[in-house]
């Protein structure tokens, strides 16, 4: 199986402050990988220098074995991303969004489907600002997905979201993942990752203190679940 995001010795500073600290990580084509860690861990900083968003002193990155940095464009048709705090016009409407979004690409998929499939095809001609939490977030994954993108990144994809709803979320995108889209996760909810992701790696201080699958986390701490795992070895790398 091809390593769709390739990480190598990776370091991130802000002057004297380490934010991340000799970072290996791969992610596989066709599976979903979870970055868990605590706030100020420093996972959408690394995410940001995934993408080439933000520059680092020392180590690699490649995404489809491409520099993120030289081949911006040609990545980008490939790439969805999707913030749990996105900003735009105040008064923008949600198929002016959509429409806008699909401009971007060469071969966007059907934005109404899209919005249909994550249920708020009811409020395309509503402003975005009208929208509550949870079907702003929804409109968020679509607006990652328009692209018809290889490679996803979710941050805190089902934050505002209802149990009924988060688990609609996830059905869709483990028929995605079945489809052949790699999924890049960030989570709090330790329930999402263990139901989602393939492996996992584990973010303290900038540093990862375990990377691999759910269930060797689980077997390393002798824990029946991902959530008092990942207590236990966060904890104890006190």
């Amino acid at each position: 199986m091809s390593n769709i995001v390739e990480v190598n010795s990776l370091t991130k500073s802000y002057g004297n402050f380490i934010a991340l600290e000799n970072i290996n990580l791969s992610v596989k084509k066709a599976t979903v990988f979870g970055l868990i860690g605590a706030n100020g861990a420093g996972k959408s900083t690394l995410i940001e220098c995934i993408l080439g968003v933000k520059k680092f002193e020392k180590g690699e990155v490649t995404i489809f074995s491409q520099n993120p940095n030289r081949k911006r464009k040609e990545l980008f048709q490939k790439i969805g991303v999707q913030f749990q705090e996105s900003d735009y016009q105040s008064e923008i409407k949600v198929n002016e969004l959509c429409q806008e979004m699909a401009c971007l690409y060469k071969h966007p998929q059907d934005w109404k489907a899209l919005c249909k499939k994550f249920n708020i095809e009811d409020k395309i001609k509503q402003s975005v600002k009208s929208l509550s939490g949870g079907e702003k977030q929804r409109l968020f994954i679509v607006l990652a997905l328009i692209g018809n993108p290889k490679l996803v990144f979710l941050d805190e994809l089902t934050t505002g979201l209802d149990s009924k709803a988060r688990k609609e979320v996830w059905n869709i995108l483990s028929s995605l993942k079945k489809e052949g889209l790699t999924i890049f996760l960030t989570s709090h909810f330790m329930d999402e990752v263990e139901a989602l992701c393939d492996e996992i790696c584990i973010l303290k201080n900038g540093k990862i203190v375990f990377n691999g699958t759910i269930e060797e986390v689980k077997k390393e701490t002798e824990c029946s679940s991902l959530e008092e795992a990942y207590l236990k070895i966060t904890s104890e790398e006190e």
